[in-house]
């Protein structure tokens, strides 16, 4: 049969249909979806005693934008600087020490060890725990599944989606 370019060489095929894809063009935007890939959009806000209306529960996503990061970054024990989150992260609790109701939501991520804050993430716990060096009781659960899981549905974020997008229109331009 006749290969892609017309001729009777074998050229690797690297199309959608009908349409042939540079690998040379599409790569960058492969890798750019990669690493927008690897973050996760949380929700980021703390209430004390329901001074932050727009972070308690019941939470309500219709006034949140705001406290939305996107992409999300966290700290690494031992590290300098801020790294793509993994995963977002609800504490709820009661200062054991004042009895102050805390809301937290935020980021974190896996860092590949067994180290505490690698452990947040990895299992949803309730009971007590230590937060800013102060003892609490209450609920920490994490989510990996989805930007904005610390308590929205998961949603494909717009720049993921644009660059699919950007990727297909290349692709139909470079054909």
């Amino acid at each position: 049969g006749t290969a892609v370019d017309g001729t009777n060489d074998p050229v690797p095929y690297h199309g959608i249909g009908m349409v042939t894809l540079n690998p040379l063009v599409y790569s960058p935007f492969l890798l750019a979806f990669q690493i927008v890939s690897a973050s996760i959009d949380c929700f980021k806000c703390v209430s004390l005693n329901g001074a932050n209306p727009a972070c308690d529960d019941p939470f309500h996503n219709n006034y949140t934008t705001d406290i939305l990061e996107s992409p999300c970054m966290g700290g690494r024990k031992g590290r300098n600087g801020l790294f793509p989150a993994t995963a977002c992260i609800k504490l709820t609790g009661v200062y054991d020490d004042t009895g102050d109701h805390i809301m937290v939501r935020g980021c974190a991520l896996d860092s590949g060890t067994l180290t505490t804050d690698t452990e947040i993430i990895r299992m949803s716990h309730c009971g007590g725990f230590y937060f800013n060096d102060r003892y609490v009781h209450g609920c920490l659960q994490s989510c990996d599944d989805g930007d904005a899981c610390n308590n929205a549905p998961a949603v494909l974020s717009t720049l993921r989606y644009t660059l699919v997008l950007s990727l297909l229109a290349v692709g139909l331009l470079a054909s």
